[in-house]
């Protein structure tokens, strides 16, 4: 009879705290870590790790699973990343509390800032629940390969405490945030991981409006988080709209982390050739925190990018009005309208028409690159659309145009929307230096014809800590892996993974580090009524542990499905 469920023997051990890494085994029973250094007794299961790292499981703090957990029980691409937890609800959109009579609404909303077709989730999700809680059980009753927590969405929240007037973001009255902050204490207590919430102004619904939660006051914001504080527990999740700048924006942070003492975790990016106003973030964060609050940026370890193509859901044609006579086709034949002379001269003639806002990303031509096989994410500014046409004394419409037609109609672009300020990594390289700031904005679950960056803990170990990226900015394995883990699911209260300890939970990574590479995103279709989807593969990890049990083996699903609602903060 073995000695243990698993034990992983040879590996170099990276504990996720920050410690050196350390040449031992680890052994697993019951889903718990048993021990770790030189194990004589046998396992039920044995991984020779010799060669590999061994990591904990990565923490995925900014998601957007809340209809795939229900629909799906692979959370992809994220679990194809070592990641073995994810938190959704963000940006304050979900699918819980709701009456049956708003479902609709919030489809449309899910739609216009997800990029979730609404199909998708109109014959996928059973809406078998009501309130908040009971969204919660329907998780917890499902299956899936990776562990899930929740935050209370504020859109959600809004419409159900005040019908059609939190739709139409009226202000809230008195009885409005009690009822709010009842809501909120309700759903921690349940097991919401916290509270979260959007002022984005480019998070639009699917016909272009604002959603219920864009520039809600301050009182209603901190109303609701001290819902929180009287659970005792959870987590304040923010977009802000840095459009509107920080000096402004931040203030919504410092007032409600002051009114409420919960901690707050927020998305932050530098502008790609705009002055680099995150370098004064960090200080007022760093002021917060002086204060005794606790604030966590959340930063993409590469360019934030949108991904383009004909397949997808924008490209650098779409909203041209000759478009609409070819949009319907299959893509052979679009390509083939595409070669037309006169189709050729309108589309690159024509201006585009009003649409989404995100559309207009795949025509900022002094930020959009090819993306090949292997995805190049941080491209010499030499290959920009708008660099290209100035080599060649033409327009960046006929460069686009051109790859579409020599790559028929299935060559892929990359909008780096920021990140890249300069057309250089050192911006995200050292806001995620920094204490206070956390790799994270996978937003796995979402944006499934756009955007494609649950990858990025695979980035992050690749490119910074192989030194591959052209800059040769790094960081340490240690550090790496300490971010991706430890780091993560402390800044929203899961203290009982991302390390490495006797005792703590049996998430782990077992990764050949040389091996290790990203794929080009890909489309599946494999959502309810045949919905497509972005997903990105990766090489390189041997093994993928939730638990105790191998969910992937050699870059590929076992089929085991350990996965669990986590609920609240641990």
């Amino acid at each position: 009879m073995a000695d243990y469920d698993l034990v992983i023997r040879g590996g170099s051990i990276v504990d996720g705290t920050g410690a050196a890494p350390f040449e031992g085994d680890l052994a697993v029973i019951g889903g718990k870590i048993a021990a770790i250094g030189r194990i004589a007794g046998e396992g039920a299961e044995e991984i020779d790790a010799a060669g590999r790292i061994v990591t904990p499981g990565f923490v995925d703090v900014h998601t957007h699973y809340d209809g795939q957990s229900i629909w799906g029980e692979e959370l992809s691409p994220s679990s194809s990343h070592g990641v073995t937890t994810v938190v959704m609800g963000n940006c304050g959109v979900g699918f819980a509390p709701c009456r049956k009579e708003d479902h609709a609404l919030l489809i449309n909303v899910m739609e216009g800032v997800e990029d979730i077709p609404g199909v998708v989730m109109s014959e996928g999700l059973p809406w078998d629940w009501e309130t908040f809680p009971e969204y919660l059980d329907r998780l917890d009753a499902g299956q899936r390969d990776i562990d899930v927590a929740a935050y209370l969405p504020h859109s959600p929240l809004r419409v159900y405490a005040m019908g059609e007037r939190g739709a139409n973001r009226e202000a809230a009255t008195d009885d409005d945030l009690a009822r709010m902050r009842a809501l909120a204490t309700e759903a921690v207590n349940a097991g919401a991981l916290g509270f979260a919430t959007s002022r984005l102004s480019i998070h639009k619904t699917a016909d272009g409006g604002s959603i219920p939660s864009f520039e809600t006051d301050i009182r209603e914001l901190s109303e609701i988080c001290s819902g929180l504080a009287d659970a005792g527990s959870g987590t304040f999740q923010i977009v802000l709209d840095a459009f509107q700048g920080w000096d402004k924006e931040y203030r919504v942070i410092e007032e409600v982390v002051a009114a409420s003492g919960r901690p707050a975790t927020f998305t932050l990016a530098s502008g790609n050739d705009a002055p680099p106003r995150w370098r004064k973030v960090l200080g007022m964060i760093e002021e917060t925190t002086s204060k005794g609050g606790q604030v966590t940026a959340q930063v993409m370890p590469r360019p934030i990018g949108l991904i383009a193509g004909l397949e997808l859901t924008v490209h650098p044609f779409v909203l041209c009005p000759s478009w609409a006579k070819i949009a319907n086709l299959p893509i052979e034949e679009q390509v083939a309208a595409m070669r037309e002379p006169d189709m050729r001269a309108a589309l690159l003639s024509e201006e585009f028409g009003e649409g989404h806002p995100f559309n207009e990303l795949a025509r900022n031509w002094e930020w959009l690159f090819p993306l090949d096989d292997p995805p190049d994410y941080a491209p010499p500014k030499s290959l920009s659309m708008a660099d290209q046409a100035r080599a060649k004394g033409c327009t960046p419409q006929e460069i686009a145009y051109d790859r579409l037609l020599e790559t028929n109609g299935k060559g892929f672009f990359l909008a780096a929307l920021g990140n890249y300020e300069n057309a250089s990594l050192e911006s995200a390289h050292t806001m995620l230096s920094h204490e206070h700031c956390i790799p994270a904005l996978g937003d796995g679950g979402a944006h499934y014809g756009a955007i494609c960056d649950a990858s990025y803990s695979t980035y992050l170990l690749s490119e910074f800590v192989s030194g591959r990226n052209r800059e040769g900015l790094s960081f340490t394995l240690q550090e790496a892996v300490h971010m991706l883990s430890a780091k993560a699911a402390r800044a929203v209260g899961l203290n009982d993974r991302g390390v490495l300890a006797t005792g703590a939970k049996a998430d782990i990574n077992v990764i050949d580090m040389e091996r290790l590479q990203l794929h080009l995103p890909e489309i599946v279709r494999d959502l309810p009524a045949g919905g497509r989807r972005l997903t990105q593969r990766a090489t390189g990890y041997d093994a993928t542990i939730v638990s105790g049990t191998l969910i992937r083996r050699n870059d590929a699903s076992t089929g085991s499905l350990p996965g669990k609602l986590v609920r609240g903060a641990r």
